[in-house]
């Protein structure tokens, strides 16, 4: 090692000259602490100043499955932008729902389902969408008549869901980036809007660098229903308001705001 580097490492214990016999040899286990402390000098003088690592860039490639957008919210129509008092609220509600969250997980988690609702596993991305929007969202069915029978009520199946799955993170996850998905090229209703707040409400923060990247698209896919909104339905208004607030200003995504009105 060069002199100059050496005297940017200073020495934690003092190792002077080892007195070793003549027929020292650096390639047997050491029989003495002398040798040892020799034996490490040795193998230190012999190590490159500079280590380069080879790395595969195909590798690399196959495994950026991450992309986060700079791109902001679209603003508010006019007269819709939520006031201040009214984002704040809304941050503190939310608040105190994860609070509530947190107390009771140990409890919310030893309960089981009714018999009759089966879960879908991680994965099954369709299964999923189908438990958490329901039948007749899932299937675009604008009204069942009176012998139509879809299935179990998953709408009431939510409820009892949003205590206990979504609390393990990597089910929050999976089932935020579906209906994420989902909502991508389809239209906002309430049963969407009750599931991504009780996700939202499960997400741990620090955020995920996937977390992350995935309630920004929801805020900028909020924002862009929002302003193609013809009837100006302001329950459906509010709720995209609201999804946009906690992303922007409880997760912190403050270049997501909206503008106070």
């Amino acid at each position: 090692m060069e002199p100059g580097v050496e005297e940017l490492m200073p020495r934690l214990l003092p190792v002077g000259d080892c007195d070793l016999a003549e027929d020292f040899d650096p390639t047997v286990p050491p029989r003495t602490p002398q040798e040892y402390l020799k034996r490490v000098q040795i193998e230190a003088a012999r190590c490159p100043d500079v280590v380069v690592a080879q790395i595969d860039p195909k590798k690399l490639r196959k495994k950026q499955t991450v992309n986060i957008s700079i791109s902001g919210c679209q603003p508010a129509p006019e007269g819709y932008s939520p006031t201040l008092k009214w984002q704040q609220q809304q941050v503190a509600n939310f608040s105190a729902v994860r609070q509530s969250l947190n107390k009771h997980r140990n409890h919310w988690r030893s309960q089981h389902l009714d018999s009759n609702v089966t879960m879908p596993k991680s994965e099954d991305e369709e299964g999923w969408k189908k438990f958490c929007l329901g039948e007749r969202v899932y299937s675009e069915i604008d009204a069942l008549s009176d012998n139509e029978n879809l299935g179990i009520d998953y709408i009431k199946a939510s409820i009892v869901l949003s205590l206990s799955v979504p609390l393990l993170k990597a089910t929050v996850t999976s089932v935020l980036e579906y209906l994420i998905s989902w909502f991508g090229e389809k239209k906002f209703t309430p049963e969407l809007g009750r599931w991504l707040y009780a996700l939202l409400a499960c997400l741990e923060k620090p955020l995920l660098p996937e977390a992350h990247s995935l309630i920004r698209q929801l805020a900028r896919r909020c924002s862009e229903v929002r302003v193609l909104e013809e009837n100006k339905n302001e329950e459906q208004i509010s709720a995209l308001n609201l999804i946009i607030c906690l992303v922007s200003r409880y997760f912190d995504q403050r270049d997501l705001a909206d503008e106070p009105s």
